[in-house]
């Protein structure tokens, strides 16, 4: 007859042995499944080098050909803008390398720089509105006048537009120069221009407005606005903002503004600056056009006919 302690013993045995198979099968198991990750591993660590090396490639490819086209800008532009006067306003947050550059290459199409003005963060900021809705009218030219509107930016617009270009057909008064300068200069005490650049005593006749890459929409569609009203009291107007620009992008999202006023996206990159100065002659031939790369395309077409 079997001991307890024969039976305490095989209980033991049978409890071990189940034990072992455990570990061992788990062990084996671990084996696999770490054997696959580490392949998984290994196959997403060279598609890492090959998406890196296809990102460098892309990079410098991008890069040439930006040069390349920073190079050749001066040629591309040459003789496009022949006497036309550019009124130049950058925006609070403009890159002022951007308005540099985007001078420059209107002096060598052929234009010449007329004024530039840079907005302060008060021209464009809600709570400064109310203040500067009821200087406008004290500043306006003999002559002017301004749309039955209580929008900031608008009424801005308006008078930046009769200060800096050429009224509409049909007005024979235009703004002297001291009225500019007194003008101006009364903006830049109020804390709405930083102090404003020598300004030709004759007018523009295209607008060009620079911008930054950020968005605010309040601020936002006082910088559209006052582009729109450029446009529409000279003979045109460009709204050019870096990629991201919220002004741009309030523009091209406002059917009746973007019907007249041209606007570039990526202003940062020498193609949409090209693509500006380009707009600026398109506006001057009446015709309106949206450019950069969000848009897809930075050549203006030809006019028909």
């Amino acid at each position: 007859m079997m001991s307890l302690r024969y039976h305490v013993v095989s209980i033991a045995a049978v409890l071990l042995a189940l034990a072992l198979g455990v570990v061992l099968g788990a062990s084996a198991l671990s084996g696999r499944v770490l054997g696959a990750l580490t392949s998984d591993r290994d196959q997403l660590a060279e598609q890492v080098v090959q998406v890196r090396g296809e990102r460098d490639a892309i990079g410098a490819h991008l890069l040439a050909t930006d040069r390349l086209v920073a190079a050749g800008a001066p040629s591309t532009v040459a003789g496009v803008l022949p006497g036309r006067g550019v009124a130049v306003v950058a925006a609070p947050g403009a890159d002022p390398a951007d308005v540099d550059a985007v001078a420059d290459l209107v002096a060598r199409a052929g234009g010449r720089v007329t004024g530039r003005l840079a907005l302060t963060d008060a021209a464009v900021a809600p709570e400064r509105a109310e203040e500067l809705r009821a200087l406008v009218p004290r500043l306006l030219p003999a002559g002017a006048q301004l749309p039955t509107t209580t929008d900031t930016g608008t009424l801005t617009g308006s008078l930046l537009a009769s200060l800096l270009v050429t009224r509409p057909q049909g007005i024979d008064e235009q703004t002297t120069g001291p009225e500019v300068t007194t003008a101006l200069q009364i903006l830049a005490d109020a804390g709405y221009l930083a102090a404003p650049d020598a300004v030709d005593p004759s007018p523009g006749e295209l607008a060009l407005v620079v911008t930054g890459g950020t968005a605010d929409p309040a601020r936002d569609a006082v910088v559209a606005r006052i582009a729109g009203e450029m446009d529409r009291v000279g003979a045109g107007a460009v709204l050019a903002g870096r990629g991201g620009s919220g002004a741009v992008d309030a523009v091209r999202a406002d059917p009746a503004m973007h019907s007249g006023l041209s606007t570039v996206d990526a202003l940062e990159g020498p193609s949409s600056r090209v693509a500006t100065v380009l707009a600026l002659r398109e506006q001057a031939d009446g015709r309106t056009g949206v450019y950069g790369p969000a848009a897809g395309t930075f050549i203006p077409q030809p006019a028909a006919g």
